[in-house]
């Protein structure tokens, strides 16, 4: 099979015949074999009953049915267990992505070579409340995840060869930065290609700004350091503990010797607890102590949970 398509959605019951449309003579006018997967992430409307009479007329759309609402991370990871196609393509429900991207997508990954193509919307329809928290998200995913040429991280459409979507682990919120799951993964081969971003024509986004703005960065935080010590938390955390308890360790010694010092000398010695920097010097020690211990837990805490990614699916098609 050709191509994959995976589309999360949450209540998009308007745009799915559209969408499903535009897919279909796009696929069709290119020659390709394809399926379309729909992956229903608790929709509260009709949408689970537009997608089982878009099946029930079109063989080549496939199903998913979470019994809640679990988010886009959840449904991307269902959708990518899912798929079957050489060339894996995701876009957004509500046709602000294109169909007519998937052709020139697909070349990129099967004639150029590349891993993974990400759509950039240079001119975006979005209010304000979504681009500006987009655009410091973006620069600061290019600075951490060492992906230079990327403008849009979080953007829907975007297509991997089939290898990269079995080799990462989408749970969260981390769709924002597949890109750099992907490049943690191996796959290196990374480039973006300019698309064109459609105004809303159904509804309302699903997708809060400034919430995106907090959430994003912690969850960059969290794939920096699990690409850069997840393996290894002894690495940082004992090294931390170390230099924290052997500062404390110094500092005390320090004040021992100016105890001792003016004991040898016949002069009145201050007493060691009256001088704050001791109580700064246990402290640090105790921290210290503290870190190391952690670094030990990290490394013994495995970092795939088992069970982190089951969700309950209500039925497939």
């Amino acid at each position: 099979m050709d191509i994959s398509v995976v589309v999360p959605l949450f209540n998009e019951a308007e745009s799915l015949p559209e969408l499903h449309t535009w897919l279909k003579s796009v696929m069709e006018a290119h020659g390709f074999t394809y399926e379309i997967i729909f992956i229903n992430d608790g929709s509260t409307d009709n949408s689970w009953e537009v997608i089982q009479k878009l099946r029930q007329t079109d063989s080549y759309v496939r199903g998913i049915k979470f019994r809640r609402n679990y988010g886009k991370s959840p449904a991307l990871f269902c959708g990518f267990r899912a798929a079957q196609g050489d060339v894996v393509i995701t876009m957004d429900a509500d046709l602000q992505d294109s169909p007519d991207e998937v052709p020139e997508l697909y070349r990129m990954i099967t004639e150029d070579g590349y891993d993974l193509v990400s759509g950039y919307k240079q001119k975006r329809y979005d209010p304000l409340s979504k681009t500006i928290p987009t655009k410091l998200f973006n620069a600061t995913a290019r600075k951490v995840s060492g992906i230079p040429n990327l403008h849009d991280f979080n953007c829907g459409l975007k297509a991997y060869r089939r290898e990269v979507v079995k080799n990462i682990e989408v749970y969260g919120e981390m769709h924002r930065y597949i890109p750099y799951l992907a490049k943690n993964a191996g796959f290196g081969k990374i480039a973006e290609k300019v698309v064109q971003h459609q105004a809303r024509k159904h509804g309302k986004t699903k997708f809060g700004g400034w919430n995106r703005f907090v959430n994003g960065y912690l969850d960059l935080l969290t794939l920096w350091f699990m690409g850069s010590f997840g393996r290894k938390p002894m690495h940082v955390f004992g090294f931390l503990g170390s230099v924290m308890f052997f500062l404390g360790f110094a500092a005390v010694v320090a004040v021992g010797a100016i105890k001792l010092k003016a004991i040898c000398s016949g002069t009145p010695a201050p007493l060691v607890t009256n001088s704050p920097y001791f109580y700064i010097a246990l402290t640090m020690m105790l921290l210290g102590t503290q870190l190391f211990v952690a670094g030990f837990l990290g490394e013994l805490i495995s970092q795939n949970a088992e069970g982190r990614n089951n969700y309950q699916i209500e039925t497939e098609i």
